[in-house]
């Protein structure tokens, strides 16, 4: 496929996949700690399904939306053409590989790239789906090791609520219902703080963003 027809391809696929999740989720996003202004940021969030980042990229404003590009896994997204696409050409997606003995990049390394040529981030720190009765799992290093690399780059934490029930693991078709996105204020790491204390610190802020229904 030609470069100018792919990118057509791409960009009229994004508006669809924009639009479904709306209808299917009618989501809301509440600004609690942070205005919507296109600045570079991480955003980081709860992972209970695998619409997540698709929902948060949506509710994004379009500027906002155009220079974002989620983190995903390389394992998941090439495993069919059409995933590929969609990862690649429609979210332009910085795919990590989770198997460590098959990476040929540095997860990190990744990211700060995306980081360094003006992107915006979405990723999950618990590293998979929360499938468990524990509001979050444990994080990942990778967000401190990230706010360690570029320490001046807002990490808003963003809880996702109701997600889980509209599309839950397994399951293909979706169950309409509303859903919130609640963004938080940044968190930042403070010189010399330890990796566990600053991992435990942005977990916290995140979980504070949870409905009160949830809690």
């Amino acid at each position: 496929m030609k470069p100018f027809l792919r990118a057509l391809a791409a960009r009229t696929a994004g508006q669809a996949i924009s639009v479904f999740a709306r209808f299917m989720t009618a989501p809301r996003a509440i600004w609690q700690g942070i205005e919507p202004v296109p600045r570079q940021r991480v955003y980081f969030a709860n992972h209970s399904s695998n619409g997540d980042f698709v929902l948060l990229w949506t509710v994004l404003p379009p500027m906002m939306r155009r220079q974002t590009r989620p983190v995903a896994a390389l394992d998941y997204w090439l495993t069919s053409p059409l995933r590929a696409f969609i990862g690649r050409e429609v979210f332009n997606a910085v795919l990590i590989d989770r198997r460590p003995e098959a990476r040929t990049a540095d997860p990190v390394a990744q990211m700060v790239e995306a980081l360094d040529q003006g992107s915006s981030l979405i990723l999950f720190p618990e590293g998979q789906r929360n499938g468990s009765d524990q509001a979050l799992l444990p994080f990942k290093s990778g967000l401190y090791h990230l706010a360690k690399a570029r320490p001046e780059v807002d990490l808003v934490p963003v809880w996702i609520a109701n997600l889980n029930r509209v599309m839950p693991k397994g399951e293909i078709i979706p169950v309409p219902l509303i859903c919130t996105l609640t963004f938080g204020s940044p968190v930042h790491l403070s010189p010399d703080e330890a990796k566990d204390s600053f991992l435990a610190r942005a977990s916290a802020a995140l979980l504070t963003l949870q409905p009160q229904v949830q809690r």
